[in-house]
């Protein structure tokens, strides 16, 4: 009896550990600032940090279906007429294929566009890719929640 509460106790250990070393993915550690300093970068309108972080193949799908590249990705960012104010994500999940992940969320973005405000609450997939040891955003696509 003593040996079988010994083993059951040494499996849950194991388990525990194995769980949270599957947590402690350092590829998911170093993604989440990327999409954190990617909603910063767009709050503060600053194109030269999303340039860094987008590939120069970068395909962007907006929440009303508009597609666009990088070039008109950050010229959107540039716009005096674009005032975001708030961008936020949450419920993060991330799955690995080799060098590339899959990101995907809940968004919040809130601000004025043309002098008129905006309030998205939205889903996202970002798809990134490491590329000579640097994690490069290749595709985005968000999606409006309906209320």
């Amino acid at each position: 009896m003593k040996r079988t509460t010994i083993f059951c106790c040494l499996l849950l250990a194991l388990g525990t550990v194995r769980m949270a070393a599957q947590q402690a993915d350092p590829r998911e550690s170093k993604l989440l600032v990327l999409e954190r300093l990617w909603n910063e970068a767009q709050v503060n309108r600053d194109s030269a940090a999303l340039e860094a972080l987008v590939s120069s193949r970068f395909v962007n799908t907006e929440w009303d279906g508009e597609i666009s590249d990088k070039q008109r990705f950050l010229a959107d960012i540039k716009d005096p007429r674009f005032k975001p104010t708030v961008a936020n994500i949450q419920d993060v999940k991330m799955n690995f294929f080799s060098d590339t992940a899959v990101v995907t969320g809940v968004y919040h973005t809130q601000g004025t566009y043309q002098g008129k405000p905006y309030d998205h609450v939205g889903r996202f997939t970002d798809t990134w890719v490491l590329d000579l040891g640097k994690w490069q955003c290749v595709a985005s696509h968000t999606s409006l929640l309906k209320k």
